[in-house]
């Protein structure tokens, strides 16, 4: 990236924090993230001083910055107990400069927990749970690998919503036999709990998975996955919540995942943690890197967090901006593009033409958005912001 692109980042986007927790009682078949099956005792005082002494060394990169939200993710983040979670919370305020109102987030198994220990993550800062809920069917959860039944599912989502703070459930769809009667039953009764937010997702097979390797026997083809996702999507707007992205259903604007906007809106975020990503926004590029994924290197690392480290080209800025924004139903301001990447808006101005002429975008009241059909043919027309895609325009 040249030195007159970056002069057009007026300022730097906002800034959030990913902390990765790498273990998990047993690792789903279809799950691609970083996750570790736990073998012996958790480590959890020694991660714990890890992860401090990580964002110490990283502190530079929130120099000055706010954090608007903290997402402690994985793995399996509910394997750590209420009191290592307000120790890290504890560190992040003396290390950082938290936001009074920050949105805390934490990923809940609920094979792993009881009911009251909700509220002691409430009392140690959490204000979001995430529950992987992904199926109210026992056969379904079985195929899934999941450790928790239906039962457990029920009795884990009930008590996070009587815990006082804002509830996901995720929901997975598109199963294999699944109908989407069956995806409507699934979408109404998660919606019967009284929770703000959904997360409604395909299951897809992940390169390297053992779902990849081995396919489940009955997954649906594309035309009958898509009926399922239809289905599940108009059951939850019937049950009253707005889908605001491609998996995300809120009840209202404020029941937004506010980490999860800042992603899809370009903004910055510093990842600590075994296998942890961060994005950030300096003076001299937008930086991506990756920290040691093996949870056994990342212990040992003694300081040395990070292991690969590289500045965006341009073309990758351009693609990974629209990627991330045309998941939104509501689209990006027209300048925002710009003021995220530092890029010039000319650098998108030829596959912008291609994509309204083809009906797959819409520019109206300063701001671009996925038509309908392009929203449905999203893949399609993120392409058209890949270097290798854009055409030139005919003479």
């Amino acid at each position: 990236m040249n030195g007159a692109a970056m002069n057009m980042l007026g300022q730097l986007p906002p800034l959030s924090l990913y902390v990765h927790f790498p273990w998990c009682v047993r690792r789903c078949p279809y799950c691609d993230f970083n996750a570790h099956a736990l073998v012996g005792d958790l480590p959890e005082k020694q991660y714990a001083d890890a992860l401090r002494a990580d964002l110490e060394a990283s502190a530079e990169h929130a120099w000055g910055r706010s954090i608007a939200s903290v997402y402690l993710g994985g793995g399996t983040p509910s394997l750590f107990s209420p009191r290592s979670v307000e120790r890290l919370l504890s560190d992040i305020r003396m290390i950082c400069m938290l936001q009074p109102d920050a949105e805390i987030t934490i990923e809940v198994n609920p094979g792993t927990l009881s009911g009251d220990i909700f509220a002691d993550y409430v009392q140690a800062g959490v204000n979001r749970f995430s529950l992987g809920v992904q199926s109210l069917d026992d056969n379904n959860l079985l195929l899934l690998g999941r450790i928790h039944d239906a039962a457990a599912s029920r009795s884990a989502a009930a008590a996070a919503c009587a815990s006082g703070a804002r509830i996901n459930l995720d929901l997975m769809v598109a199963l294999p036999g699944q109908s989407p009667r069956q995806a409507v039953a699934e979408v109404a009764a998660l919606a019967e709990f009284g929770c703000e937010h959904l997360s409604i997702y395909r299951l897809t097979l992940e390169p390297g998975t053992p779902f990849w390797r081995n396919p489940p026997a009955g997954m649906p083809d594309e035309d009958l996955a898509a009926e399922v996702i239809d289905a599940a999507a108009a059951a939850a707007a019937a049950a009253g919540y707005e889908r605001y992205e491609v998996s995300a259903y809120a009840c209202g604007g404020s029941a937004r995942s506010r980490h999860n906007l800042n992603y899809w809106l370009f903004g910055d975020y510093l990842g600590i943690g075994a296998g942890a990503h961060s994005k950030i926004s300096t003076a001299q590029g937008v930086f991506r890197s990756m920290r040691h994924k093996s949870p056994r290197r990342y212990l040992a690392a003694a300081g040395d967090f990070v292991a690969s480290r590289r500045r965006l080209s341009c073309s990758e800025l351009r693609f990974e901006f629209m990627f991330n924004a045309l998941r939104l139903r509501e689209g990006f301001p027209i300048d925002l593009f710009a003021e995220r990447t530092g890029l010039a808006p000319g650098m998108i101005a030829r596959p912008l033409g291609q994509a309204k002429r083809r009906g797959l975008l819409v520019e109206e009241n300063g701001r671009i958005r996925a038509s309908r059909r392009g929203y449905d043919l999203l893949n399609d027309l993120c392409a058209l912001f890949m270097e290798s895609a854009i055409q030139p325009e005919p003479a």
